[in-house]
Formats: structure tokens, C-alpha cells, sequence
């Protein structure tokens, strides 16, 4: 009872601390030319937030090729070593019958099982990869407390860097993107839990 009504005063106290810093940017080469120095400066807990995909983002912000290739690729292998052990075991371990005289592990019937199979896992891998890559289910992200965000969507160009970057000095850093030429800087904040 004692740590329930604890909470509630936490709760109740409002106590807040910084999570992100957002720079607001108004073209895309500006947003491009931010991304070059915060990725030369050092960070690595940060990201840039567009209304439309920027060409050349993923090589200003530094970021290596995605792994959802391998991971889709794997389970594409997997799929189809599923499907010709699955039917290998089936009909020649099994339950061995010899149907028109056909051998037990004739090409045409062993293809569209193992197709389908391959699709099924390649695709299981494509979306749950993806989640997994991207941290999701994320339904709370702090740049969604501030109201300039929402025109990320529309018009504007947005960085935010963690405060949890190991590079992060909130003077510094506000400086490096006010000197990218940033329209607005903010410090977004979440409540403790």
C-alpha cells in the first residue's frame, strides 16, 4: 500500500527530464547539410524526420545498408529446407507410395509446396525482421510532446538527438544545429515513471 501511494505522489510531483533535443530545418538540403554534422560531430543516438523521402539521407546520416536482405534471405533458405525435409520424411520415410510411377522426390511435386513455403517464411521474415530492426512497437516516442512536430509530416525537417548520447552536451550540441541553420530548437521532456 505504502509504495502504491508513493507512486502516486511521483505521479502527482510532475517531476520531468530531458529526452530529446529537436532542431526544426525548412528545405531539404539544409536538413541534409544538419545531418552531415551531427554525423561528423559523433553522434550515434539520433535521427532525422522528413515528410518525404530525402535522396542521399541514409549516406549523410552514415548509416550502413540494411540487414532486412539477409534476414529475408535466410528465411527463404529456411522456408525451402523446411519444405523439401517436410516432404522428403512424408513420402520416402513415411508413407513411401509410388503414384504413376513417378519416384518418390519428382521435381513437379515437390515445386509448389516448397514455393510456398519459401514465400511464407521470406515474408514472415520481411515483417518481423522489420519490426525487430526498427524497435518496434514503439506507441510512445518523445518527439510526438512537441506541437512543431506534427508539421513532420507536411512541410518542415526535423533532428532530434538523445540526451543519452554519450556526445550530448546540451549547450554544444544546441549550438552545432543552431550553426546548421535550424529555425527552432527545443528540449522535449517526459515525465519520470
Amino acid at each position: 500500500m505504502a509504495s502504491h501511494d508513493h507512486d502516486n505522489e511521483h505521479k502527482a510531483s510532475g517531476e520531468k527530464r530531458p529526452v530529446l533535443l529537436l532542431a526544426e530545418f525548412d528545405t531539404p538540403s539544409k536538413i541534409m547539410h544538419a545531418a552531415e554534422k551531427v554525423r561528423d560531430a559523433g553522434f550515434t543516438r539520433w535521427d532525422v524526420h522528413t515528410p518525404f523521402p530525402v535522396h542521399g539521407m541514409d549516406k549523410a546520416m552514415g548509416l550502413s545498408d540494411s540487414k532486412l536482405g539477409w534476414i529475408v534471405a535466410v528465411m527463404a533458405a529456411t522456408g525451402f529446407t523446411s519444405a523439401f525435409a517436410m516432404i522428403y520424411y512424408m513420402n520416402v520415410v513415411d508413407y513411401p507410395l509410388i503414384v504413376g510411377g513417378k519416384p518418390p522426390l519428382a521435381l513437379p511435386s515437390i515445386a509448389p509446396v516448397a514455393f510456398e513455403l519459401t514465400i511464407l517464411f521470406s515474408a514472415f521474415g520481411a515483417v518481423f525482421g522489420m519490426f525487430g530492426l526498427n524497435k518496434l512497437p514503439r506507441h510512445h516516442h518523445p518527439v510526438f510532446v512537441s506541437e512543431r512536430f506534427e508539421r513532420a509530416t507536411d512541410d518542415k525537417f526535423f533532428v532530434s538527438i538523445e540526451v543519452d548520447d554519450p556526445k550530448y552536451d546540451e549547450k554544444k550540441t544546441r549550438e552545432l544545429l543552431e550553426g546548421a541553420h535550424a529555425t527552432h530548437v527545443e528540449v522535449l521532456e517526459e515525465e519520470v515513471v
